[in-house]
């Protein structure tokens, strides 16, 4: 199983602004940050206000920040809003051709696999992976 480029996106994006709680962040600082696309982390940062992970401010000025504290957002909340389908072999989701339809085990074993690493990710939230005072400045200053 492979993420999406927009979960990697959107969990970076939620890191960085994780990390500069006390403003308000612009999808140009973070694309530069990891130098990422702003069209991409404009989508990005449009899913996540739509899932209410983040707030945002238009106009001069404006920004985004966390809609909750990062003990609040479980990871594996984000990835679930993120993610479009977690379809590991084609017969996972129904109306399938395979012709081993019925016969097969391997769909029940991929659902136990995905369901163990959804929780695994359940487990955690975004406080789990910022860094901690005096390491995020360490981080800033590598970025700059």
């Amino acid at each position: 199983m492979r993420l999406t480029t927009m979960t990697d996106y959107a969990m970076r994006l939620l890191m960085h602004v994780g990390r500069n709680s006390g403003r308000l962040c612009t999808i140009a600082e973070i694309a530069q940050a990891y130098a990422i696309s702003e069209a991409h982390l404009m989508k990005v940062t449009h899913q996540l206000a739509l899932a209410g992970w983040i707030d945002t401010v238009r106009g001069k000025g404006g920004g985004m920040r966390l809609a909750h504290a990062p003990e609040a957002i479980g990871l594996g909340q984000v990835v679930r809003s993120i993610e479009p389908d977690f379809r590991l072999v084609e017969c996972q989701g129904g109306g399938s051709e395979c012709q081993l339809d019925g016969r097969c085990r391997l769909t029940g074993i991929l659902d136990g696999a995905l369901r163990a690493f959804l929780a695994h990710l359940d487990r955690h939230t975004l406080a789990d992976i910022l860094p901690s005072p005096g390491q995020a400045d360490a981080v800033m200053r590598r970025v700059s």
